[in-house]
């Protein structure tokens, strides 16, 4: 097999199934300890099972998302403008094997550094893997059209694999206040919101004030259950979106459904999706923790794992739902700001909303509580509303789409390479 088809096996069959990867790591790190056969077979099925359940419940939550955006969309009268540039389809379709490529030589890289270096970061977030591959590509195309698969390989391999060890440092501190170890690190493109939901909380709020103790009546006591909360807020923001939206809009998804009810139905699936992948979330802290830390001693010394987000959601559950909301009334805000100036129309980007937002809210919680948790789920959909249009524009030749799909390290990423770019190949 030539390298190519080698890369491409490993990126399709490893490095693109993440609970693979897991498990892979998780029984690498149990026969390092020199665990038993039942011991590594135990803990490796069980890192899989977690991460797999982990997906059920974010595919739930994304299926949810996806239901409830054409709603948001309706209701707020705002359309996606059309595609610029190639389109992401065909984009994806000339790319994705030199995409597949960086993700192996870059995650190679990743645990180079790793072993050498004291940035102790293995990036275990797959299909993220993937898709900050894309967007370099992406931004190399658009200064570069004529660019060799050469040139974007090595550069790209090179710069994913530096963002995969470095990313994950700047953030250790505030991830270690929340997972209470420094053992666990956080692999997702949403650091910087994360980073700067903590260094913003400790400025403005108190930690004592934690989002999980809040003081609520009797008769709300319920709210203290994350399901529960969850699925009644989700549902019932679903239900006044599909009220403004109107019968029109939502009747088309709901079927033979009240159109009301549906929404609200969607916003409860939304709930349970939620109480899935925090269950996941307790299996694979259970499992790839211990299983890393035969890795950590015996083959990257002081290695740490780093995680995709939803690995803080059950540190505190209440904050990822206040991160969410607080997210999706700034990106709101700023939604209308633009249309009326006539700056921009932007688009909510649900998934990106709740994820990173709910995150955000966490790292904020961890340093200022409550109010910290607010103002980083503001500060991502600010980052959010902010960022899309400008990188729809940068990325107007080859898949502007990716702006609308972007978490806020890939606006940075795009601004930041795009202008290096520039620079190197002088346009």
């Amino acid at each position: 097999m030539t390298v190519q088809a080698i890369a491409k096996f490993l990126a399709d069959n490893l490095f693109g199934q993440p609970a693979l990867l897991i498990g892979l790591v998780a029984m690498i790190g149990l026969i390092a300890q020199r665990k038993s056969f039942s011991e590594t077979v135990q803990g490796t099925i069980k890192a899989i099972a977690g991460f797999l359940i982990i997906n059920i419940g974010a595919g739930v939550l994304v299926e949810a998302l996806n239901h409830f955006t054409p709603i948001v969309q309706a209701a707020f009268g705002v359309e996606q403008p059309p595609a610029q540039g190639m389109g992401l389809d065909q984009f994806m379709a000339q790319y994705s094997d030199d995409a597949t490529l960086i993700m192996t030589f870059g995650f190679l890289l990743n645990v180079l550094l790793a072993r050498f270096t004291p940035a102790r970061n293995i990036y275990l977030t797959g299909h993220l893997m993937f898709w900050i591959a894309l967007t370099l590509i992406a931004v190399m195309v658009e200064v570069n059209p004529s660019i060799s698969q050469m040139q974007l390989v090595v550069m790209g391999s090179i710069i994913a694999g530096l963002y995969w060890t470095l990313q994950p440092l700047y953030v250790q501190r505030y991830m270690t206040r929340i997972t209470g170890t420094p053992d666990l690190a956080y692999g997702h493109t949403s650091s910087s919101n994360a980073f700067l939901a903590g260094l913003v909380g400790q400025l403005v709020g108190n930690p004592e004030r934690s989002t999980e103790n809040l003081k609520l009546p009797r008769h709300l006591s319920f709210f203290r259950d994350v399901t529960v909360s969850t699925s009644v807020v989700v549902a019932v923001v679903a239900a006044l979106a599909a009220v403004a939206a109107g019968r029109g809009a939502v009747q088309e998804q709901a079927g033979s459904m009240h159109y009301i009810v549906y929404a609200a139905l969607e916003g409860l699936r939304f709930g349970a999706g939620t109480a899935v992948l925090l269950m996941g979330v307790r299996m694979i802290l259970a499992e790839i923790v211990p299983a890393f830390r035969g890795i950590a001693e015996k083959l990257v010394p002081g290695a740490r794992p780093a995680l995709d987000c939803p690995i803080v959601f059950d540190f505190a559950p209440t904050a990822v739902l206040i991160g969410f909301l607080s997210a999706f009334a700034a990106f709101t805000v700023l939604m209308f700001l633009f249309g009326a100036l006539g700056w921009a129309v932007i688009i909510p980007p649900m998934i990106p909303l709740f994820f990173p937002g709910g995150a955000a809210g966490v790292f904020g919680n961890a340093t200022g509580g409550l109010r910290g948790a607010v103002l980083g789920g503001a500060i991502t959909g600010i980052m959010l509303a902010v960022g899309q249009p400008i990188a729809a524009s940068m990325l107007s030749h080859t898949a502007s789409e990716l702006a609308v799909l972007a978490d806020p390290d890939w606006f940075i990423l795009i601004v930041v390479f795009k202008t290096l770019f520039g620079w190197i190949w002088g346009s």
